[in-house]
């Protein structure tokens, strides 16, 4: 508690007296406990500088030594109101602990002899009961002591808030007219307005309403926080004659609290304190004698407005109001000028106001449209579901598009494309509608001439698809035909000796044909892929030897394999073979020798990385990558390198189906191939490959001896007598029974008989019923029935993972018989 001296006038320093009631209550204090200590203990430089500061009609504050002891005047008390009552006699640090570190640092550099000055810093004070945000401009000079060493400071202050409002006020007013200058519509200038002002104010809701005669106020748009929105029409008259008197009045209408404020009407109050209205600052916006809108802006409590923030309101108010006009102006020019149909129609099928442009596209007067509705002028076809899409609207109170016809005075109709959106009132809406007669005359023609250009493209593919087989196949059909043709002479002159040389032959050309006709299938993602769950990294390590031998000594092999690689979903083989020709044009591409890299990466794609990437869906993919550092390729080599037969090799070192090859593998199984290069800084692809969960399937070891059969029973269905023959006589040969058949006709009879049948060997495009149903159709009568399929090709077959149930396999045309025993002997043993 703070000791009081019984101080008399007469008794009262002399340096105290006129310095008005910071003096008395100085005069009155017991300063002993104080760092200060008593008056006769003062010095000199401190008295003399309070007497001077308690005089002064500008806010002064003394703080005196390293503690800052507060000494202030009238003024001071006046402008820090609720502060004062403790801070004379503190510590500065103790009265104003949010501003510590400036006094701090004020106090050490007057201590110093030096002065300080801090412009517009902003203090929040409790004055006359409310809360009041000041700006204030703070100079300390330094006051010394008797012996002439600065002892204190002394602070005058400068309240600013005047300045420093109005400089902010034209600062927001100056920044929302940029903003609102390029804005077009009167929602979105109100929208721009209500959200920055709000913000500035702190308010709980801002809005912009439109005023009839009438009292009827709409409101399109607002800024609402913490509180409801009140978007919707509202009548005024219901607020009591009052509030519509001082509307009527012009001048803004401020009410700090609705609950208490007299002039307000009981219905007045309860309307507002429904709507979460606590305070408000109304500015009724005329044209010239008739009130046309009012910009509100609400507190949810109680809350007493500045004379500033009342000025701002109406310097808003009035900027919005041009704006409005402004955009008004705009789309009065706009609705005359727009080649659009531009309406305005209400939800019970009339329209109110249409623009030239109806006459223009329909030939239909702005009278004949406006006294018929507006389904009757809708094809009868399209009434149901543009009156559906208008209802829709109406219910969701949300924007529509919808597209139909409408009839021209002419008689013909228009194909008209409608986007509507609905009005606040709840009864109206506006709608654009755009002709595309012309337009859907043009894309049917430009579909036509594209459709023409995709046949003759076609075409011309299918030509040189044709022509590229035609000069392979004929070149090993050469080397088969001549081959047999010097065997069956040699065997008619009784000559043997050369028969395994021209077999040798003949059968190098066959297998070059079949690789061929897998390649064919590869680009047409027709092949019958084996998709299984693999580990990239173990398939590349795997064929790792094989490339090094391949790529010779003048080719730099590297790998660089991810440590943490997901598993993928591929066929092993494929994948095999396409790394290997992959590899193989990277070592072509560097006939002077250079480095190959091998690499591999999980990557993640969105939305954008596949946006160019037709084909390619967004997920998880494991990404196996050859770059080379060879001579690259031309921008115009790259459009064409998936073509088929395309090859820059010289002629006859490819048949130009590799890349290909590989494109088509790639997309069938469910990923997508890359590829980027540059002329002189070599070639990257990038293999995209499906990640996968689940168990690694385990890779394949080729066995090199084959099983002869048991005497088991085979079946096979196969409609081609060449190659029944020669399966049927490979089976004999190696110890199996064989029954044939060529069609599911032949073959249904004996897998209902009773004879015994330990495995279905079926071709998969059987005519009539095809293999696969065949299968289906035996395991009826044979659950348990083992099958084979074998298959040159068969569309529905080419995934083998959606093909092949539990106790199928499946064998690709041509093969090798040791191939067929093998596999054979694989299946049945189980």
């Amino acid at each position: 508690m703070t000791a009081i001296a019984s101080t008399t006038p007469s008794a009262r320093p002399p340096w105290l007296r006129g310095g008005g009631d910071c003096a008395q209550r100085i005069a009155e204090r017991d300063w002993s406990p104080t760092p200060l200590g008593p008056f006769s203990r003062w010095p000199n430089g401190l008295t003399g500088a309070l007497s001077i500061a308690l005089r002064s009609q500008v806010p002064i504050v003394i703080l005196w030594g390293p503690e800052g002891v507060m000494l202030y005047n009238d003024a001071y008390a006046t402008l820090v109101g609720s502060r004062d009552a403790t801070s004379l006699g503190s510590n500065v640090r103790e009265s104003w602990p949010e501003f510590a570190n400036l006094n701090d640092h004020a106090i050490r550099e007057g201590l110093a002899g030096r002065t300080v000055h801090y412009s517009d810093r902003e203090v929040t004070l409790v004055r006359e009961g409310a809360a009041e945000t000041l700006w204030i401009d703070l100079d300390y000079t330094p006051v010394p002591d008797d012996t002439g060493v600065p002892a204190g400071v002394m602070c005058f202050l400068a309240n600013v808030t005047e300045r420093v409002a109005a400089e902010r006020r034209a600062e927001f007013l100056l920044a929302l007219s940029d903003e609102l200058r390029p804005l077009k519509t009167p929602a979105d200038i109100m929208d721009r307005t209500a959200a920055r002002l709000g913000a500035l104010l702190d308010a709980s809701r801002v809005f912009y309403a439109e005023i009839t005669d009438a009292g009827m106020m709409t409101v399109e748009r607002d800024f609402a926080r913490g509180v409801g929105s009140i978007v919707g029409v509202h009548s005024l008259t219901s607020f009591g004659p009052d509030l519509l008197a001082a509307y009527r009045a012009g001048a803004p209408v401020v009410v700090r609290d609705v609950g208490g404020d007299t002039r307000l009407s009981a219905p007045a109050r309860e309307g507002l304190t429904a709507r979460e209205v606590g305070a408000f600052i109304d500015v009724v916006l005329f044209n010239e004698a008739r009130w046309v809108g009012l910009l509100a802006v609400q507190n949810a409590s109680a809350r007493l407005w500045t004379i500033a923030e009342e000025r701002l309101v109406q310097q808003v108010g009035e900027r919005v109001k041009l704006a409005i006009e402004r955009a008004r102006a705009e789309r009065d020019r706009l609705w005359d000028l727009s080649q659009d149909m531009l309406a305005r129609a209400d939800f019970a099928g009339m329209m109110s106001a249409v623009n030239p442009a109806w006459t223009k596209v329909l030939g239909w007067s702005e009278g004949e449209l406006l006294t018929r509705g507006y389904s009757t002028l809708m094809h009868p076809d399209d009434i149901a579901s543009s009156t559906s899409a208008i209802a829709s609207m109406a219910a969701t109170r949300e924007p529509t598009r919808f597209q139909n016809r409408i009839a021209t005075r002419a008689g013909d109709w228009r194909h008209i494309e409608w986007t509507a959106a609905p009005e606040p009132d709840g009864v109206d809406f506006v709608a654009i509608g755009r002709d595309l007669t012309e337009s859907k005359a043009r894309k049917a023609e430009l579909d036509g001439a594209h459709e023409a250009l995709r046949q003759s493209q076609k075409m011309e593919a299918v030509g040189q698809l044709t022509g590229g087989i035609a000069h392979d196949f004929n070149n090993m059909l050469t080397g088969v035909i001549g081959s047999l043709d010097l065997i069956r002479r040699d065997i008619g002159a009784g000559r043997l000796d050369r028969a395994e040389r021209y077999i040798d032959v003949a059968s190098a050309s066959a297998q070059r044909a079949a690789a061929l006709t897998s390649r064919l299938l590869a680009f047409g993602r027709r092949q019958s892929l084996d998709l299984r769950v693999h580990d990239i990294n173990a398939l590349v390590c795997g064929i790792s030897d094989l490339l090094s031998r391949t790529l010779g000594e003048q080719t730099v092999l590297e790998t660089h394999l991810c440590p943490d690689l997901w598993s993928a979903k591929t066929d092993a083989n494929q994948l095999e073979s396409a790394l290997l020709n992959l590899c193989i044009n990277a070592r072509d591409a560097m006939p002077d020798g250079g480095k190959l890299t091998v690499e591999t990466e999980n990557i993640s794609l969105d939305e954008h990385g596949t946006r160019d990437q037709p084909g390619l869906t967004p997920g998880n993919y494991v990404v196996l990558s050859v770059s080379d550092t060879g001579t690259g390729m031309s921008r115009a080599t790259l459009e064409k390198v998936f073509e088929p037969f395309f090859t820059t090799k010289p002629i006859g070192q490819g048949t130009g189906l590799g890349l290909s090859m590989i494109y088509g593998f790639a997309n069938q199984s469910g990923g997508h191939v890359r590829i980027y290069s540059e002329l002189g800084m070599g070639t990257t692809v990038k293999l995209f490959i499906p990640q996968s969960t689940g168990e690694i399937a385990s890779l394949e070891v080729v066995k090199d001896a084959i099983v002869n059969g048991r005497g088991e029973t085979v079946l096979v269905v196969e409609d081609d007598p060449a190659v029944r023959q020669i399966v049927r006589e490979v089976l004999c040969e190696i110890g199996y029974g064989v029954i044939e058949a060529t069609d599911a006709d032949t073959a249904l009879p004996v897998l209902r008989s009773n004879r015994e049948i330990d495995l279905l060997i079926t071709d998969v495009g059987l005519p009539g019923v095809n293999g696969r149903q065949l299968a289906e159709m035996a395991r009826a009568s044979r659950p348990d029935m083992k099958v084979l399929f074998v298959t040159g090709y068969a569309q529905n077959a080419t995934v083998r993972s959606g093909f092949l149930d539990q106790g199928m396999e499946m064998l690709t045309k041509p093969f090798a018989l040791d191939t067929l025993a093998t596999k054979i002997r694989e299946i049945i043993d189980g």
